[in-house]
Parts: structure tokens; sequence; C-alpha cells
């Protein structure tokens, strides 16, 4: 096991808090919790929502950030100190943060794409007289299967110039390759230099787009039609609440958006000081991720209410989906807007700025863990830092070649349907079972009261040890009842596909597993020792449960992660008692 002995801290404790608010909000508060809404009865959807944020979101984002400052480590490490039989949860939070980060890139790629191509008078999807429009277009907004707008052909046409299913790979899209490499060369640029540059990036990236936002709430509501968005938005359907899917969807949008089970804000908590307020940091970034997508909720069914009026049909009737809503139907609405070129650069530099966020700290997960893990040997390979982080950017970059070819958008629905929604309900429940259940809540609470002073009060006590594993064992169960195969619009994915986005889902789970058995392989003794061995944290004293290892410090042999000599530490409860 090869350690960083001088663990870097946040130059500034806000800048942490800066950076969890950046990883947290991202382009599903405006695309996906508006679509949510829009699907879920408007304003009804909020009473599950907030409900799943209070008894779900605030104490598994305490947990996390908990875990993350206490040891030190990024989930790799955290997961296995506190449960070695499930350590394996670390490593697929870092898989499939990897995973996502690959095809995520591909949306600040599209909205990158589409800055560029608003800085145009008129607007490239405002008409039909382009040279990628079809007999089929119109300009005027319709739900007819027969025709399609300006928008959408220009997103489909001329952006992705997609072919007709994933059996047809057409060819790489050179303007959006060169464009997802210069997304990569910004996060680069952003977080090469660790927690120190990421820290003043996110001064920005973080706060600017409730600049934007809120001057397009301004701009919005002053449309004709825009109360009667905002009114679908606001008034309930309450029978919407009797269907156990809305109760489903606001939990998993709540796990999703504050990004529990990622491990990316484990990872940058481990840059904290080791006495640094975590409650005040819970409270802020979930609180504030939350009052994001409810602005962003205003600003998206304001702009509905506009589209509704130029159409002349209810707002329910709006033809809405999650990628669409934000390269078609909003570019749409902003065809139709006084000083449309403006509204579309700020909107889409909103988006980069959202993205780029996320991204930072969904790279930064692999970084940590690699560093933690071989932190002697990378040095002695790459001799900086900021090299290694080079070869990580380059990696994904290639990996993402697919997303930016003709069949592209069939990729990334493929990955984004086996990972986001698969893989992750999968790791939840596994990473709540090792912390909450086989670490305990009284360790954790532990922890809380040696860096804070406090214990936690009864209240995350009890979600920790009952309402959250109960919730996403719910969660986990109608996600594979209500599981459906991978489809884009009308077409559905052909059987090898859906075995192909089997196998990126298993990219990342089969770590559990794997872990599980690597444990209680190399432990001494009878399989009731090792079991007992493998549920007990390594490294901890009798007494104080204190690590013997200073904070920033190495991790004695006895808490190897992945190489297969492991050996116990000197002293572990159960070895006493056997």
């Amino acid at each position: 096991m090869e350690q960083q002995l001088n663990r870097p801290t946040w130059s500034r404790q806000i800048e942490f808090t800066l950076a969890g608010i950046g990883c947290a909000v991202g382009l599903g508060n405006v695309w996906r919790f508006p679509y949510l809404c829009y699907r879920s009865g408007g304003g009804a959807f909020l009473v599950p929502y907030l409900l799943m944020l209070v008894v779900l979101g605030v104490p598994l984002l305490h947990m996390e950030l908990t875990v993350g400052q206490y040891t030190r480590r990024g989930p790799v490490h955290a997961l296995a100190n506190l449960c070695p039989l499930l350590k394996g949860v670390g490593i697929a939070s870092v898989a499939i943060s990897f995973i996502m980060c690959i095809y995520y890139n591909v949306v600040i790629t599209w909205a990158l794409y589409y800055l560029f191509s608003s800085f145009q008078a008129p607007l490239p999807w405002q008409n039909c007289n382009n040279t990628w429009n079809t007999p089929n277009c119109t300009n005027i907004a319709t739900n007819s299967s027969f025709s399609s707008t300006a928008s959408q052909e220009f997103f489909k046409y001329k952006m992705l110039e997609q072919t007709s299913g994933v059996e047809e790979a057409g060819i790489i899209r050179w303007e959006l390759f060169l464009i997802l490499i210069l997304a990569w060369v910004l996060i680069y640029f952003c977080i090469f230099k660790g927690v120190k540059s990421t820290g003043k990036v996110v001064y920005f990236t973080a706060l600017f787009p409730y600049v934007i936002l809120i001057a397009l709430l301004i701009n919005n509501a002053q449309l004709p039609g825009a109360l009667d968005g905002i009114s679908f938005f606001i008034f309930p359907v309450w029978d919407k609440l009797l269907s156990v899917e809305v109760w489903v969807n606001a939990a998993a949008q709540i796990f999703n958006s504050i990004g529990i089970g990622f491990g990316s804000l484990m990872a940058m908590s481990s840059y904290n000081s080791f006495n640094n307020n975590v409650l005040k940091d819970t409270l802020t970034i979930s609180i504030i991720n939350s009052a994001t997508s409810i602005l962003a909720g205003f600003v998206i069914f304001s702009a509905f209410g506009y589209m509704s009026h130029l159409q002349g049909i209810p707002v329910s009737d709006l033809a809405v989906d999650g990628p669409g809503l934000v390269f078609i139907v909003y570019p749409q609405a902003f065809a139709n807007m006084p000083v449309s070129q403006l509204w579309a650069v700020l909107f889409f530099f909103m988006l980069l700025c959202l993205g780029l966020d996320s991204e930072f700290a969904m790279v930064e997960v692999m970084v940590t863990s690699l560093m933690d893990q071989y932190y002697q040997s990378l040095m002695g390979f790459f001799k900086r830092k900021e090299l290694f982080i080079l070869a990580i950017c380059s990696a994904a970059a290639l990996l993402g070649i697919p997303c930016v070819m003709q069949v592209g958008i069939y990729v990334f629905q493929l990955m984004d349907h086996y990972t986001a929604i698969v893989s992750i309900m999968f790791l939840a429940f596994f990473e709540v079972i090792a912390i909450c259940w086989s670490y305990g809540v009284n360790r954790l609470s532990d922890n809380l009261q040696e860096m804070t002073g406090k214990r936690p009060n009864i209240f995350f006590r009890l979600c920790w040890l009952i309402v959250a594993p109960v919730l996403i064992t719910v969660i986990l169960i109608f996600s594979v009842i209500q599981f459906k195969p991978a489809r884009y619009g009308d077409y559905v994915f052909p059987p090898w596909a859906q075995g192909v986005g089997w196998v990126i889902a298993m990219g990342s789970i089969i770590w559990i597993p794997l872990g599980a058995v690597h444990t209680l392989w190399v432990l001494p003794g009878s399989f009731m020792q090792k079991l007992k061995l493998s549920v007990n944290p390594y490294g901890l004293n009798e007494k104080s449960k204190m690590p013997y290892y200073e904070r920033g410090g190495a991790i004695p042999p006895g808490i190897a992660v992945i190489s297969s000599d492991i050996q116990l530490p000197e002293k572990t409860p159960i070895q006493t008692n056997l």
C-alpha cells in the first residue's frame, strides 16, 4: 500500500462547499427535475420530493461527508477501512464515476456546440431554410409524428447526423470530436493542480449559473402564456400521489441529483480539515441543490407556458423528454424570444458551467482513489501529478469517441440507461449496508463527535439505522420490477445492444462480489472467523476506535484494498475474541 504522505486540504472551507454545490447541482437539475414534475402532476411532485430530501438526501449526504472527512481517503479506502467485506463498493463507485464522466462530457460537448452555434443571426434552428432540413420540417411547432420542427431537425440532422439505429455506426462527427477534446482540455486545466485549482474555478462555475437562471426567469415571466406554465408547475394534480412510481422517482431524483453512491462528495470531503463542521456543509449543499431544481422548474415551466401559447395547446400536451427538453424544446422557445441570440448564449453557457462542476467531481474520484492506492508508483512513473491527471483525461476522451460518431446518441442512451438507472441503485444499497449496519451508527456517531465535538441527533441516527436502508431497498426492488430495456424515442435497442448495456452495468457492480470474495479468501481462519473479521473495521483501536495512523499519514499494511497481501493489524476487536 502506497500513500500520499502530505494530503492537501482546501485553501478555504468555502471552496469545498462551493465544489460540493457544483457537484450536486448539475444538468439533471435543469432537465430531469422539470421533466419529472411535468410527468408527475406538477406541484404534486414537490411533496414526495421534499419529503425524500429530508429523510433520505440530507442524512445520506451527512453520512458520506462524515466518512470522507474522518478517514481522509477516497471511497475505495474509506469503505475498505469501515467494512472490508464490502470494500468492493468503494471500487464500484470509482468505476461508475469513471464510466459516467466518459459520456457526461458528451452533454458538455453538445452544450458547447449549441453555444458556438448561437452566435448567428438568425439562430440556425429558427427556420427550415437550411441544407440539413427535410421536406417534413415545419416552422410551426407541432406534436404531429409526420412533421418535425426546425429545432428537432437541427439536433438530429445537423449536430448529431444520427444514423437509423445502433446497428449502423456511421463515421466520426469531426466537429463534435474536436469540441469533445476542447471540453476535456477545459476539465484538465480546472483540476490539474488538484483541489488548489478546482477550489478557485468553482467560485465562478458554481455561482454564475444562478445569475443566468434568475435573468432567464425575469425574461420568461414577461412572455405571453408564461403564467399558465408556472401555474401548472405550482398547482398540484393530487391524484398523481397515488402512484407508487411518483414516490420512487422522487427518491431516485434526490439520490441521483445529490450524488449519493458516486463517491464524488466522499472524495472531495477527504480534503477537508479534520475539525470541519460537516453538518453545515451537508445542509448547505442539499438545500441549495433542491432550491436550484425548483428555481430551474420556474424557468423551464415559464418557457413551457410560452410554447403552449405559441402552439395553441395546453401545457400538459407539450411533447417533452429529458435531453430534448434542453436541446430541442428550450432552443425552440429561444428562437421566438426578443434578442434570441443573447438568451441562447447565456443558457448554453450556463449548461457548460453546470456540466463542468459535475465533471470535476467524477474525474476527481478516479484521481483521488488511484493516488491513495499507488502514490509512490504513479509519481515514480509520471513524475508529476499533473501528468497523471492528463493521462486520466486522455483515456476518458478516447473512450468517449463512440459517443461523437453518427451512432453516438444511441451509445449515449445505452450508457446512461444502464449506468445511471441500473448500477447506482445497487451501489447505494450496499454502501448503506456497509456504513450504517456493518460499521454501525454508533461508530459513525463517535467519529462525528471526535471531529466536531457533537454527536448526531436522534433524527440522523434513526434515518441511518432504519429509514434510509428501508427506503433504498424499496427503491431497488421497484427499480428491478419496473425495469424496462433501453430505448431512444420509438427505437428499441436490439438484444445484443441490451447485452452490451448489461456489460457496462456490470463494469461497476461486479466489484462488489469480487471484493467480498477477495477479502474472505485472504483472511486467516475458518469461514466463520473470516466472516467475523471481514465485517469489522481494520486499523481501529479497541478503546478509542481511533485509527492507528496519523491523519494524512500512511495506512498500515493491514488495510490493503486490492493487493492480495493483506495482513491483519496488530489489534482488532474481533481478533482479541478469537
